[in-house]
């Protein structure tokens, strides 16, 4: 006797069979109709803010300058909801001691969020804009630099692009030491896939695809990764939370997303330094893969520092990371004028 099945049992399966769509509906239908974007965003930093005209359009600058010396620039890395406040425990250490700035890079907290196509070429002229722009308010003076994560590598470029500017580098946890992002292609090469863009950003489920994205389990999941625990910044979570929820914070996460935002010549680029590098990065969490490192251990512009923290090691043990960059700085008070070998 063949077999079959009851029609309230082939009901039951095909209503199963809608409830992930019937899901996918409800939550594009709340992301675009029911979700609050109209919530003001707090400053990330003390200070002044000012908004600067830059060739990668108009970009947020946090300052405070009340202090004489050397100017200190700080910048957060890349992801989903990325901005100043990444770099809050340098930032608060340093400006009672020096100038200290901190940028936000296009695309990222109070700087513009438009909808284009964002790639390391983008944010490596915001990085020189905002730096020229910074030596002008202190008399030519060339900065020392710090950035997190991804923009090492476009901070890096800057440096080679116009050394004048810059004294010494700071990376904190740099991306491109890895086995899948070093790369050896030519200037201003990137990863990106039009596909993948395009598929993100379709506008029907793009915004409801990020909002996903950057829902509290989601980020807080994201951050437990990057410290390799589940004692995160709260601070951060919550500020992140704000940020994300701003109109266009979808924009340059989906370039990231993409692959745009990954430079294909990180390697060859981190090689050419010649100026003082500070680079430390953590031991823990999700990135912790620097197996390409000897390229540039035991150089003699290379300062490398491995702690026992996460990924934001200055968050986790700020005074580990600011007491190894003051003795970095107080050897490398001149510019370097020995070759590199």
């Amino acid at each position: 006797m063949r077999g079959t099945s009851h029609p309230v049992t082939r009901r039951s399966g095909k209503a199963l069979a809608l409830l992930p769509l019937a899901a996918a509906g409800a939550w594009i239908a709340w992301s675009h109709l029911g979700l609050n974007r109209a919530g003001p965003l707090p400053p990330a930093l003390p200070g002044r803010r000012s908004a600067l005209r830059t060739r990668a359009g108009r970009v947020n600058l946090y300052a405070a300058d009340a202090q004489g010396g050397r100017p200190l620039l700080l910048i957060h890395s890349i992801n989903a909801a990325a901005n100043a406040y990444e770099v809050k425990p340098l930032y608060e250490h340093y400006r009672g001691s020096r100038p200290v700035y901190a940028l936000e890079l296009p695309g990222f907290g109070f700087s513009e969020r438009a909808d284009r196509i964002y790639t390391p070429r983008l944010m490596t002229d915001a990085i020189l804009d905002a730096a020229a722009e910074i030596a002008g308010r202190h008399g030519g003076a060339a900065l020392d630099a710090i950035a997190l994560s991804l923009p090492c590598a476009y901070l890096a470029r800057a440096a080679l692009e116009r050394p004048d500017l810059f004294a010494t580098l700071g990376l904190i946890s740099p991306t491109g030491f890895d086995a899948r992002l070093s790369g050896r292609g030519p200037k201003d090469a990137h990863r990106g896939n039009p596909l993948a863009r395009q598929l993100a950003a379709f506008p029907l489920w793009g915004r409801p695809l990020f909002d996903a994205l950057v829902s509290r389990p989601s980020m807080r999941f994201f951050l437990e990764k990057t410290w390799g625990s589940r004692a995160i910044d709260d601070g951060l979570l919550a500020y992140d939370q704000l940020s994300a929820r701003q109109p266009g914070a979808e924009h340059a996460p989906f370039s990231f997303l993409s692959g745009y935002l990954f430079p294909d010549d990180t390697t060859r680029v981190y090689e050419a330094l010649t100026l003082p590098v500070f680079m430390v990065h953590g031991a823990r969490g999700d990135f912790v893969d620097y197996r390409h490192v000897g390229e540039v251990a035991g150089r003699p512009n290379w300062t490398i520092r491995r702690l026992p923290t996460g990924a934001f090691p200055h968050f986790e043990d700020r005074a580990a990371v600011t007491d190894a960059y003051d003795a970095f700085l107080a050897v490398r008070k001149a510019r370097p004028t020995d070759p590199v070998t």
